[in-house]
């Protein structure tokens, strides 16, 4: 199974450059002005984007993204519709992954193999479901498989050597670091220790690494991408959203425009990494 993410990454090797994943919220702050962000990030310098599924109670996630969940439900975001979002993205771009990210709860309740079904024909990539660990795997991780979805797990810096073959059995696509312990967007990483954890990863797994939580500038990213394959960023872009909105939570003309430029800002800083080898 080839997918979008392994051709990325292997476009990007030549380059010797981290890629840019960018996570927002489906449907913040409506899904109007959240399908207008979508298609600015690939040409603004993303190079996988992630997008959160909203959920009531989103456990893993700092005050930025709970905030931007919270919109996205006010405005009627709904599972169905996040899918729908996905899809009328894949009209204007076919070779950006996509990932969706979130909680088990909604995909359950909607069915998992109508899920999966409907996920890979809007043109999904691949999951990051952060409820479900490796003993769950035959719930909806190797059935993502079967139905040709990368299936992304989480490791922590809390992920010990007696846990870590767990973790890596089924993953696919690549592995997400949690470069800080706590909820997103709490601390910046560091990147000797970021470093560290990378090199550690690779001892076990011939995946890409991305790393993620508290990138939050253009200094942050480019540390990042010198220690590691990919980059993740998230609670900055969806705080860009939220600063960018009218004193009604409404989105304004400058709502994708922020976004837009904190990516290619970001992406500056990524491309401007000096490549240490994490072997």
């Amino acid at each position: 199974m080839t997918t979008r993410i392994d051709t990325r990454f292997a476009e990007l090797a030549p380059q010797n450059r981290a890629a840019l994943v960018t996570f927002v919220m489906a449907g913040d702050p409506d899904l109007a002005a959240s399908l207008e962000i979508l298609k600015a990030l690939p040409s603004a310098g993303a190079d996988l984007i992630e997008i959160g599924m909203p959920f009531t109670d989103p456990m893993a996630d700092g005050p930025a993204i709970q905030a931007a969940g919270l919109r996205a439900l006010k405005a009627g975001t709904t599972l169905v519709k996040t899918l729908a979002l996905v899809a009328e993205f894949r009209k204007s771009d076919q070779a950006t992954p996509i990932v969706l990210m979130g909680y088990y709860n909604p995909i359950y309740i909607h069915g998992v193999d109508k899920f999966l079904t409907e996920a890979k024909a809007a043109g999904v990539d691949g999951l990051i479901v952060v409820d479900l660990p490796p003993e769950e795997d035959s719930e909806l991780c190797l059935p993502a498989l079967a139905a040709g979805l990368a299936f992304i797990r989480l490791a922590t810096p809390t992920t010990d050597a007696a846990r870590l073959p767990a973790v890596l059995a089924n993953t696919s696509g690549f592995v997400y670091y949690v470069s800080i312990t706590g909820i997103t967007g709490a601390a910046t990483p560091e990147a000797s220790q970021v470093s560290a954890a990378v090199r550690r990863l690779k001892q076990h797994t011939d995946l890409p690494v991305a790393v993620g939580f508290g990138v939050k500038n253009a200094a942050n990213a480019a540390a990042i991408a010198a220690v590691t394959d990919a980059v993740v960023v998230g609670s900055a872009l969806v705080e860009a959203v939220r600063m960018s909105l009218d004193p009604n939570g409404k989105a304004t003309a400058a709502t994708v425009g922020a976004v837009a430029d904190l990516v290619g800002t970001l992406a500056g800083g990524v491309r401007s990494a000096v490549r240490v080898a994490a072997e």
